[in-house]
Parts: C-alpha cells; structure tokens; sequence
C-alpha cells in the first residue's frame, strides 16, 4: 500500500492505495494520454478476460461521459460461441461501435490459406493490419501483458509500428516517469497497452474487486475435448480432432481465449473467483505457456509474428 501525506508535510488524513489503485490509476493515465495526443484510436475487444478489462478502465477514465474509441475484433471464424455472444452484448449494452475483421472473408476471397493444422491465429495479421490502416486508425489499444511471454515482455507501453504494422524492438523508446511519447509518421501507427505491468493474478483480483461479468468458459464447466501436444483442445468445426485423437468429456476452464484450434483448456473444479484466483495463485505456468499451442509453434513464433504486425 502507498500512504500519500497532506500538503503540510502531517499524515492526519491518509490517503491509501492498494496496489490494485495503483495499477487501475496507470492503465487510466495511459488512457486519457491517448484520447489527449491521437485522432483515431481503437480498442482491441475479443471477449477475452484482458481486453474485458481494458474495456472496464476506459468505461472509467472517460465516466460519466461515453468512451470516445471505437473496438475491434480480428475475428477467426472459430471463435468460442460464448465468447462471441458476450461481446455482442457489452457492445450492445454500452452503445458502443464494433469494427470486424474476418479471418474467413478472407480465405473465401483466396488472399489467405488455411493451415494443415486448422490453426487460423496466425492467419490474424493481415485482416488486422489492413483493417488498422483503410479506417486509419492512429492508435490500437491492445490487451497483452509482459509477464504472458517473452517477446511481450520486451515491449513498452506505446509501442511504434511503421506503415506496414511491423515491430522492430530498435525502434523502442524509453518510458521514463510515465512520460509517453506518441510521435508518429504518416501511415504508421502505436500499439499502446494499459495492462502492462499487471500479471494474471492482477487481471484476476482486479475482476473480483470490481465485480466484472465474465463469460462462463473462464469457470469450470463440462465439455468435450480430447488431447493434443500437452493440452486439451475443444471439439469444434474447425477440424478437431483427428484420427487417433480421443474425446472426453472433462471438467475443464479456459486461462485465456483465443482461436479453438489454439486454445488448450485445463482441468479445474474453480467455479468461482476466488477459486480460480487460488488456482492462479499456485500455478507455476504462465496462461500462454500451459494454453497456447500457436506460442509453441517456435522458440520465437511470438516475435515472428509481432514483427509482421500481430499483437
């Protein structure tokens, strides 16, 4: 906790911050620093635990006015469908607009192949990228975290891209004193990312702190799945599973939602906050790492595809 003293030096009328207020006060800076140096900003939204979150900090910073940013989902076409439904009812719920890049509109147009292995995560980059640049979009709010992977740790919280989205960790700038620095060319953009300094565990007791609804797929719950490189994998129309390949039906939860192709769940009986904040407590993987078979494609997939304009 942070003791502030008043104005006369006297510590009569403390004020105390949890390090939950210190992590909510600096995602709030960053974004009203934004709304402050860019034209056209947009905030990733998946349905996902951290971009829910984001979504809640910028519901704050701008209260009681509306958020001043529009969202946007790279869809895949192999989304959870509880997910996709939850974003469609925050979206409604807020009066919020929602831009939609599909993955499938373009595989149909032939622009994109599908992946021997049905994994459409890595198939993101280009609907997301041109997506950014035909609404001109000047900043990109993104969810990612630097204790989730190695390569995200390596990023700072505006983060430049060039005219084609690319990342190059040179080109980093140094973030001393929670001073931003938001110049930009034409055709380039920033990535910004609030949640940087959380860890999952923050995200977690954050959420249970503010009361924030969750689609139920975080929880556990009965589905079918079968197993595959170390995970269990959803079965869905995306092609799972394969020959030789066994369903159950399992107790499971989801860390972390992305594509079915990609996303492993775990086996859990959390059912509520508390629990899975205890789980989360005493795990010794990070949510990626034991959940995302397209992070083990590679020692470097993350960076790879970070350098080509993915998240």
């Amino acid at each position: 906790m942070t003791t502030a003293t008043t104005r006369s030096g006297t510590t009569d009328h403390p004020c105390t911050l949890t390090h939950a207020d210190v992590l909510e006060s600096e995602a709030v800076h960053i974004f009203r620093e934004v709304a402050g140096e860019f034209e056209r900003p947009v905030i990733l939204f998946s349905g996902g635990k951290d971009s829910i979150v984001m979504l809640h900090l910028a519901l704050k910073a701008f209260a009681p006015a509306p958020v001043p940013f529009a969202l946007l989902h790279v869809d895949t076409g192999h989304n959870f469908p509880e997910v996709l439904e939850y974003r469609d009812r925050v979206v409604a719920a807020h009066g919020l607009r929602l831009h939609v890049a599909s993955v499938q509109d373009y595989i149909d147009r032939g622009v994109l192949k599908e992946r021997p292995d049905g994994t459409r995560n890595p198939l993101q980059t280009l609907p997301l990228t041109e997506k950014i640049r035909t609404e001109r979009f000047d900043a990109v709010f993104g969810g990612g975290r630097r204790d989730e992977e190695k390569a995200r740790a390596k990023e700072r919280v505006f983060s430049l891209r060039d005219q084609f989205s690319q990342w190059d960790p040179r080109r980093q700038r140094p973030e001393l004193w929670q001073l931003y620095n938001g110049r930009h060319a034409p055709g380039e953009h920033v990535r910004v990312f609030p949640l940087s300094d959380w860890t999952e565990l923050d995200v977690w007791q954050y959420i249970a702190r503010e009361g924030i609804e969750l689609p139920e797929i975080y929880f556990a719950h009965e589905r079918e799945v079968f197993p595959r490189s170390g995970m269990w994998l959803p079965v869905g129309e995306w092609g799972g599973p394969q020959d030789g390949e066994t369903v159950e039906k399992r107790r499971v939860r989801y860390r972390t939602v992305g594509d079915m192709s990609c996303t492993g769940a775990v086996d859990s009986d959390a059912m509520t906050l508390d629990q899975v904040i205890a789980e989360i407590a005493a795990s010794r993987l990070t949510e990626r790492g034991a959940t995302r078979a397209d992070d083990k494609l590679s020692e470097a997939s993350m960076e790879d595809r970070k350098r080509e304009g993915y998240f």
